[in-house]
């Protein structure tokens, strides 16, 4: 198994009612801001070597947060998609950062979005690597895994928290076996996934991720699930940023034609297809999408100030 660096600087930030989120930064302490969004389920250091090493060399700051009940974050639950907006633009305020890039892994796709529209002065480009969709109002798409999500949500805020504690109970006792679960997962995965995470830097970073999440990070994918089934609280095509979007076309979570729909919805939008690609497609080209933000944010034009 590969080791694994600890990032530059990890912690948490107050963000009111008596929460915190919890944080990792990786990268240049100094450059262009990119706030990473872990999927479901994942923690803040849910991000790819290649990425951590390409911030390193190009002088970008990498930011990955735990979402409530992760790692060195409070549980709670938001009322909507949008109110996670809030908690990180005070995370930003209190690490200095004005303006920045954010990326969204599948569950971390709508937060993404969500923040795209909260702060459109502050979001310079938005990337989703096959992030979930709407599953009620104008917006929805139906089919993939959300469809038995959307059944289970209405149960999930009384029997989530409790399934996911003796969950997490297992992950604690289990540890020894954490890389062993890894691989079994990974041979029931779509050809492409297995072979990502047959890789030892793919390997090494889902066991470190695992392992960090805290306590109650098995409870945390119930929570999302539970947000990503009511309305989000805004209009995806009220998002007037550029986003970019990646999606595998062989993705058997998240389907290919759900990226196909937001991207229609979304007014500066461009669709990136990973042929051959499944879920986790979006990990193993984190360089080529760190790239390809940061060329959209160069391209930019410099704001006029009065």
């Amino acid at each position: 198994m590969i080791d694994i660096d600890r990032p530059k600087l990890e912690g948490s930030v107050a963000v009111g009612e008596g929460r915190r989120i919890g944080f990792a930064e990786f990268g240049s302490a100094t450059g262009r801001a990119v706030f990473w969004l872990h999927g479901t389920p994942g923690a803040r250091r849910q991000i790819p070597l290649e990425a951590r090493a390409y911030a390193e060399r190009n002088d970008i700051r990498i930011i990955g947060l735990d979402r409530p009940g992760v790692g060195s974050s409070t549980s709670y639950s938001y009322p909507n998609v949008l109110s996670f907006a809030h908690d990180l633009s005070t995370v930003a305020d209190t690490l200095g950062i004005d303006r920045f890039a954010v990326i969204g892994l599948s569950g971390g796709g709508p937060y993404a979005l969500g923040v795209a529209h909260a702060m459109p002065e502050r979001v310079v480009v938005t990337g989703i690597l096959g992030g979930v969709a709407p599953t009620v109002g104008p917006d929805e798409v139906g089919g993939g895994a959300m469809v038995l999500g959307k059944f289970l949500a209405p149960m999930l805020p009384v029997f989530g928290a409790p399934i996911g504690r003796v969950l997490s109970s297992i992950v604690r006792v289990a540890r020894p076996i954490a890389e062993p679960a890894i691989t079994i997962y990974g041979r029931l995965s779509p050809a492409a996934d297995r072979e990502l995470l047959q890789r030892p830097e793919f390997k090494a970073m889902f066991l470190d991720d695992l392992l960090n999440g805290g306590r109650k990070q098995m409870e945390a994918p119930f929570a999302d699930v539970v947000v990503f089934a009511r309305d989000w609280g805004f209009s995806v095509g009220d998002i007037t940023g550029p986003v970019r979007w990646w999606h595998g076309d062989r993705d058997h979570i998240i389907p290919h034609t759900h990226g196909e729909h937001m991207v229609q919805l979304l007014p500066d939008a461009k669709l990136f297809t990973m042929a051959g690609e499944s879920h986790l497609g979006g990990l193993g080209m984190a360089v080529d999408i760190i790239a390809e933000l940061m060329g959209v944010w160069d391209q930019e034009q410099p704001l006029i100030r009065q």
